[in-house]
């Protein structure tokens, strides 16, 4: 195997959006860019940011394998969790962790990372 193998997407000096190796997609931790709305709006932001994601490399949610929610406030798991399953709504779901979580950005209220398998 080599480097070229590994496709990646959304590369900086830091890390990549996306990996692909082997079938399997691998997102980076997603954090919403208008950290002005409740946890409602930034957890509905990210979740458009993975479905675009997981199209650039050529699959969708339906496909997820794991997700790990990382939440500020465990006052605002229920709210995340209903947006979560209506997100999912008529697909099967994938293993997932929730972690409260202090984010590198106070403003992020949660961040939410996708491995998922390519179509």
């Amino acid at each position: 195997m080599s480097q070229s193998d590994i496709q990646r997407f959304n590369t900086n000096e830091v890390m990549s959006s996306v990996v692909v190796f082997n079938k399997v997609v691998y997102l980076s931790g997603q954090v919403p860019k208008n950290t002005d709305n409740d946890v409602a709006g930034q957890t509905t932001e990210i979740l458009n940011t993975i479905d675009e994601l997981l199209a650039l490399a050529n699959t969708d949610k339906t496909r997820i394998l794991s997700a790990q929610l990382f939440v500020k406030n465990l006052s605002d798991f229920q709210t995340v969790n209903s947006i979560w399953i209506d997100w999912l709504k008529g697909h099967e779901t994938p293993s997932r962790a929730t972690i409260q979580a202090d984010l590198v950005n106070p403003n992020w209220l949660i961040e939410i990372a996708v491995t998922a398998a390519q179509a």
